[in-house]
């Protein structure tokens, strides 16, 4: 039974005893603090040292009160004390020789041991030195205002340094090499005084300056390309230089006719065009021009294989990665007005009806004439000018299409989506550019029809040639529209639709009916620079063209490549959804607090927990709504709280 220094009592086990302290008679335990005091100031490591060199000269052994005698010229209970603890607490010249219960003997190390002790001894001091600076450069760095913190590039100019951030970067994605480097990131945090937690090493590195506020973990996590090696770049620079067209002799001149680009206000990848012209008997025919970037690569090249692996361009918020090397898909591939364009052009006749009459699918050189967002060319089409009577023939036939398609068991799907761009996104307050696009827009209906015809004639073409494609299909499942005539016409409808349906499905050897575009068959083929299974449908067209069955790809093997590039198109939809919410949620937290938004029930998910769409900013969500609300209802909404790193938005329903 002992007592501690305040006069606490407790027992202790024998084997938890290492040493006795001798000569010690009717102990007071107030004592304790005077005595330990005493000995703190009698411990000269120094004394170590001298008692070894002595001790190895004799080659002898000794005891804690043996070594009292030498360095105190006593061995007093408090001078023996002193001896135990400079012996107990020695790594470098004294090694334990016999421990026999609360007694030990100690043994003198070898000269050469000592040496190699202390030289390890210097290096883990010098690494402690340097630990501890960078843990002060990174104090440093989290005090200094946001103008004034070191760029980047500093924390990745040295090595160690860059391997400490590195740790730390993967402890925030919960993504660390090995358990050393993990170990690494937690002593970090421990010394700077924080939680081991993903979410405390994102914020350090945030308040170094490393991340920007708004960095993008779900992009660090996924692990995307977002840079290209110097040999991929060379690749595509000799491309564009050294190229020759193959197919420039069986390219049509189309540059006779009038070209519409139709694309959203950001894009830098435009790869499709169109023109209509109406026939002597009344009929109209359509062109649908898709920029031909198998006039560059082929398959199987240095560029191919990395196109391949990327499987598409990503979209985010905040920035685009091509598919293919910037300069290559901007100034090679894509279509250019006022330029003579290489191009894959497939041309349409439509019924009065609106099925197809007839169709061709060729090489050709085209000229665009505009290029529109979807806001103008609908503005256009609105004013309805005499001198763009293309673009009015162009939505007659959309129309036309429509309506056949619905005939033919088409579901309308059409709803309102988010867009948003985010400029200077590495500041802490970045410019968010939010706006709604309405899939039902003149324009957009436009475009859509135009590149569904696209495709049905491309799988009506692949079937009459035997070309093996990657076709697509969609059950309609037992979709009975009139189910849903109740709902209004538009979003709600459109939600309701969209979860009864089956997925689709591909064949590779021959169309599959797409019931839910309501057409035979359906070969996606209008985003050759964006998408890798595009590119495989106009490599194998093209194979064709060119007068032979000779085809890159067999069925089986684009089936191969379309199982990588979807599983890599999955995980780049993924990373364009969450980025897109996070910004919804920022554009939706800066707002002025109490702000009201007009909201549609879309269905209800639970009791009167709703699932809604906030028809200003094209989002959905889910909120309690009061008592006789309805699907299809407008209601009108708050944001309560806003936290887009939580992925956390809560609204309240205004009543």
């Amino acid at each position: 039974m002992v007592f501690d220094q305040n006069g606490v009592t407790c027992s202790i086990k024998p084997q938890q005893i290492t040493y006795i302290v001798p000569g010690v008679y009717n102990f007071d335990h107030t004592e304790l603090t005077d005595f330990l005091q005493r000995a703190q100031d009698n411990l000269d490591p120094q004394l170590l040292e001298f008692a070894w060199i002595e001790l190895l000269e004799k080659n002898k052994p000794v005891t804690p009160e043996e070594l009292a005698e030498m360095i105190y010229g006593r061995a007093d209970p408090l001078e023996s004390y002193c001896a135990h603890f400079l012996l107990s607490q020695d790594d470098i010249y004294f090694s334990v020789l016999e421990s026999k219960g609360s007694r030990s003997i100690y043994s003198p190390r070898t000269t050469e041991q000592v040496e190699e002790l202390l030289r390890r001894q210097r290096v883990k001091e010098a690494e402690e030195k340097e630990f501890q600076e960078f843990i002060q450069l990174l104090k440093s760095a989290k005090k200094a205002p946001s103008h004034a913190k070191p760029p980047k590039s500093s924390w990745l100019a040295d090595d160690k340094v860059q391997d400490r951030i590195g740790s730390l970067e993967a402890y925030a994605i919960d993504a660390w090499a090995s358990t050393d480097q993990q170990k690494l990131a937690g002593t970090i945090l421990k010394s700077m005084g924080l939680q081991k937690t993903s979410v405390s090493a994102l914020n350090l590195l945030i308040d170094i300056g490393y991340f920007p506020v708004h960095v993008n973990l779900d992009l660090l996590k996924l692990n995307l390309p977002t840079h290209r090696s110097e040999a991929i770049t060379e690749a595509a620079e000799v491309l564009l230089s050294e190229s020759s067209d193959i197919d420039a002799v069986r390219r049509i001149d189309l540059t006779h006719l009038k070209v519409y680009a139709i694309d959203v206000d950001e894009a830098d990848e435009l790869d499709d065009a169109l023109s209509a012209t109406r026939l002597q008997d009344g009929r109209i025919k359509i062109w649908i021009h898709v920029a031909d970037p198998a006039r560059y690569v082929t398959p199987g090249s240095k560029v191919d294989r990395e196109a391949r692996r990327r499987g598409t361009s990503v979209f985010l918020p905040t920035a685009t990665y091509p598919m293919f090397p910037e300069k290559l898909a901007m100034e090679g591939m894509s279509l250019r007005q006022g330029e003579n364009c290489n191009a894959v052009s497939v041309s349409v006749v439509l019924r009065t009806d609106g099925c197809i009459a007839d169709y061709s699918v060729e090489n050709s050189i085209i000229r665009p004439t505009y290029m529109l967002t979807y806001e103008s060319a609908s503005e256009l089409l609105h004013l309805n000018l005499e001198e763009e009577a293309e673009l009015k023939l162009l939505s007659e036939a959309a129309f036309i299409r429509s309506q056949w398609r619905r005939e033919q068991g088409a579901v309308d799907t059409t709803t309102l989506e988010t867009r948003i761009k985010v400029v200077n996104p590495e500041d802490p307050e970045p410019l968010i550019n939010l706006y709604v696009e309405n899939q039902a827009d003149l324009a957009m209906r436009l475009v859509f029809e135009m590149m569904i015809l696209c495709g049905e004639v491309v799988a009506t073409f692949g079937s009459q040639h035997n070309i093996p494609l990657p076709y697509r299909g969609q059950p309609q499942s037992n979709i009975d529209v009139s189910a849903f005539a109740h709902l209004p016409e538009g979003p709600v409808r459109s939600s309701s639709i969209v979860k009864v349906m089956r997925a689709a499905e591909m064949n590779f050897r021959c169309p599959v009916r797409h019931g839910v575009l309501g057409i035979p068959g359906y070969v996606q083929f209008t985003s050759p620079i964006r998408r890798y299974m595009d590119l495989t449908a106009h490599y194998q067209i093209k194979a064709f063209l060119r007068g032979g069955d000779n085809f890159p790809f067999s069925a089986g093997e684009l089936e191969g490549i379309a199982a990588s590039v979807n599983m890599q198109s999955k995980v780049v939809r993924k990373l364009s959804n969450t980025g897109l919410r996070y910004w919804v949620i920022e554009f939706l937290r800066r707002q002025e607090k109490g702000k009201k938004y007009t909201a549609l029930i879309l269905r209800f998910v639970k009791d009167r927990i709703a699932s809604l769409l906030l028809v200003e900013v094209g989002f959905q969500a889910t909120a309690w709504v009061s008592e006789g609300k309805q699907v299809g209802d407008e209601i009108e909404v708050r944001v309560e709280e806003a936290h887009p790193r939580d992925d956390l938005i809560l609204f309240k329903e205004v009543i």
